[in-house]
């Protein structure tokens, strides 16, 4: 288009300088042509002097054509593309991100902003092909439990939801780029791990579902194989897992997260179990204080 624009104008120059030349009886002659960026007209240099009337043909030949060469040549404004998630999207995080960093906020205002922060991301991740991929690739890197509304088993033995930031310093850990995708969990004793579970992980993109599962524990720095299923039992019985994880065990299905969110600085996610969950973005250094 750019092209057809710029050939209509040269062909309008041509003629307009035939016209032009003609009325000053053939004597006027083009030097230059240039388009100022005030976008007002084409200055046309002649050796000599034209006529009031050859340069009233001139306008008007040129005029149409200026507008064309304007709209072809001035930089094309970006359309900008609302939605209505992304305003209340980072609404919730701002919440979170609070939580994340003083454990002050009600809880029960970090529930109401789990909840719609995971509504909304699946509305996102309908809406953009690359969002469920950009939760994913920012997993990578060690995150510390912060909050927790525990299962909805653990709910309806306390009577409703229990809503609590979590007091053990529990740390997951995900790198995505191993083959296969690797995951670690950690219970720290200040920084030192007492208990470490290894596994690898799959993520499905399309329903951001993460599925798991520990094949090695190490306690106190001893590492010991574990078989199918042995994991998710550990778990269950410390209260560190779900009870969910042992049934799916038995019906050899993998314990999982539906991811919602993941970026610089918290993740979220609904576990197996039916709880929420939020995390901060820490950097582990084992017998150092690197994490508060």
């Amino acid at each position: 288009k750019t092209f057809i624009r710029a050939a209509a104008v040269a062909l309008a120059l041509i003629r307009a300088g035939e016209a032009f030349s003609g009325s000053a009886n053939n004597n006027a002659a083009f030097v230059r042509v240039t388009h100022a960026q005030s976008s007002s007209l084409v200055v046309l240099s002649a050796e000599t002097t034209a006529t009031t009337e050859s340069k009233g043909v001139l306008d008007s030949v040129m005029q149409p054509f200026l507008k064309l060469f304007e709209s072809a040549s001035s930089p094309a404004k970006q359309q900008k593309i609302e939605n209505d998630y992304d305003e209340p999207i980072q609404n919730a995080l701002e919440v979170l991100y609070k939580a994340a960093e003083t454990k002050n906020e009600d809880p029960d205002s970090v529930v109401d902003a789990l909840e719609l922060l995971e509504k909304l991301m699946r509305k996102k991740c309908r809406a953009e092909d690359d969002a469920a991929a950009s939760v994913l690739a920012n997993l990578e890197g060690e995150w510390r439990l912060i909050f927790t509304t525990g299962t909805q088993d653990s709910q309806k033995k306390l009577g409703g939801k229990k809503i609590n930031y979590f007091p053990i310093k529990a740390v997951q850990e995900f790198d995505p780029t191993a083959d296969p995708m690797q995951i670690r969990n950690g219970i720290y004793v200040g920084d030192v791990a007492v208990i470490k579970f290894f596994g690898d992980f799959e993520f499905n993109l399309k329903s951001r579902k993460l599925e798991f599962d520990f094949d090695k524990i190490s306690v106190l720095g001893f590492s010991i194989d574990l078989g199918k299923g042995k994991a998710a039992e550990i778990g269950a019985a410390s209260g560190l897992g779900s009870e969910n994880n042992v049934e799916l065990a038995k019906q050899k299905k993998k314990p999982f997260f539906n991811w919602i969110s993941a970026d610089d600085n918290i993740a979220t996610a609904r576990g197996g179990g039916g709880g929420l969950a939020l995390w901060k973005r820490v950097v582990v250094v084992e017998g150092a204080s690197s994490m508060e």
